[in-house]
């Protein structure tokens, strides 16, 4: 009896132990840290040693470690990951990869909490309520935004067009929903009393040139938007675009990172066709190497 008594009180507290770590609410990530996708991989490096120039890696994953997750037919659609965002308090990442998918991640099980078939998804970001929006790059089924349930993977509940959608940013301060395309910001509200899911369409700003591709907040009530051949900073209320200085006239900067109360600026751009072996940052100034994977972008746990 008493060993019976042993084994089920072990099975059920292995139970217990499996059901706890599914999913985690306690941040994996740290403040400053930096998260680089680009191949079919996603590396995280620790933000003090970054800053001093040494890319101590301190969490890795790949796609393949999401076999027995995901339907096969994913594995191909997740060779190019290009943003790579912390959202839910830095516990979970929202992947998006131009070869056609978007997924949730929990950090520290490294479990996948959603998927979908986006065609060439560029970013996406998480919408009060549950809800994931995804900028869709061009492609015969894509050059759109797309908005998901996350608790129902693969199911569109709401879809826009958005030539060559490129970015995706929630201000939760604002309400507002922001969408970079190639030569328009867009701006939408949450219909939240309508009993079918969808965003509606309040503001477009014409880009001061072609091929929006950077979409970032920067704490200051404007979002920082890189194009082709130059990067700026966006008014939220008026849509007036002002060079952003320090990288005003970079070409194809594929990621910046910019907080406008310290002045602190961490990018990507492209150095070999689309994509980079390194990461740079200023105020701080450094470059860190990533020899491993064609990085595409960095974001910055805040």
């Amino acid at each position: 009896m008493k060993i019976r008594f042993t084994l089920l009180t072990a099975c059920l507290l292995l139970m217990q132990a499996t059901l706890v770590a599914t999913v985690t609410d306690t941040p994996v990530l740290s403040r400053g840290d930096l998260v680089v996708c680009g191949d079919d991989k996603i590396h995280v490096y620790d933000g003090d040693a970054a800053r001093a120039g040494e890319a101590r890696l301190t969490w890795s994953w790949q796609a393949s470690e999401a076999r027995g997750q995901l339907p096969e037919a994913y594995f191909d659609m997740l060779r190019s990951l290009d943003d790579c965002k912390p959202v839910q308090g830095n516990t979970q990442l929202l992947v998006t990869s131009s070869s056609g998918a978007t997924l949730l991640l929990d950090i520290a099980t490294k479990r996948v909490l959603f998927y979908a078939r986006t065609p060439m998804a560029h970013s996406a970001d998480l919408l009060p309520g549950g809800f994931i929006a995804v900028a869709n790059s061009t492609h015969a089924a894509g050059n759109s935004l797309e908005l998901y349930d996350a608790r129902t993977p693969e199911k569109v509940v709401y879809k826009d067009t958005l030539y060559s959608g490129h970015g995706a940013v929630w201000v939760a301060d604002r309400k507002e929903f922001f969408a970079l395309g190639f030569d328009s910001l867009l701006v939408y509200r949450q219909s939240v009393d309508d009993p079918d899911p969808a965003l509606k369409k309040v503001r477009a700003y014409p880009l001061p040139d072609d091929g929006g591709h950077e979409l970032s907040p920067t704490a200051s009530g404007q979002l920082l938007v890189s194009t082709h051949h130059h990067v700026w900073l966006a008014d939220m209320e008026t849509g007036r675009f002002t060079p952003f200085e320090p990288l005003k006239d970079r070409e194809n900067i594929k990621s910046a990172n910019y907080d406008a109360t310290t002045g602190a600026l961490i990018y990507t751009v492209a150095e070999e066709s689309w994509w980079t072996h390194h990461v740079y940052g200023v105020n701080p100034d450094f470059r860190i190497e990533v020899p491993d994977m064609k990085a595409y972008k960095v974001r910055v746990v805040q």
